[in-house]
């Protein structure tokens, strides 16, 4: 198992697939806009990253933000939401907690239950 955020997945996994689904909207409007138009458009993707507490969790800020060019000028948009999101081993970012194997058996437990 790789222990590299897979980009693909993090991207459908940030607000529930709606932000993947804003990235591929605002590209198809930028590029719109670029052909009919002739003028750049740009489009900017931000991920601020915070730790939640001291967990192994981080809090995913994500913005879009784009300039669609227009006939007379530009259209701006931009959205800013927040996903929480574990990090496991390596570092590798998933919306949800890695599954660990138990570490001992019962009979190897550290500590032994009362009798």
């Amino acid at each position: 198992m790789s222990t590299q955020t897979d980009t693909a997945e993090f991207l459908e996994e940030l607000n529930g697939g709606a932000f993947a689904s804003q990235i591929g909207h605002a590209i198809s409007e930028v590029a719109a806009g670029v052909v009919d138009h002739g003028k750049a458009g740009k489009l900017v993707i931000t991920l601020d990253i915070s730790q939640i507490g001291q967990s192994h969790q981080v809090k995913i800020k994500h913005k879009l933000a784009f300039k669609v060019p227009t006939k007379y000028g530009e259209l701006n948009e931009n959205t800013c939401l927040e996903t929480p999101m574990h990090v496991g081993s390596g570092g590798r970012v998933t919306l949800f907690a890695e599954k660990h194997d138990q570490l001992f058996t019962r009979e190897e437990a550290p500590i032994k239950p009362r009798t």
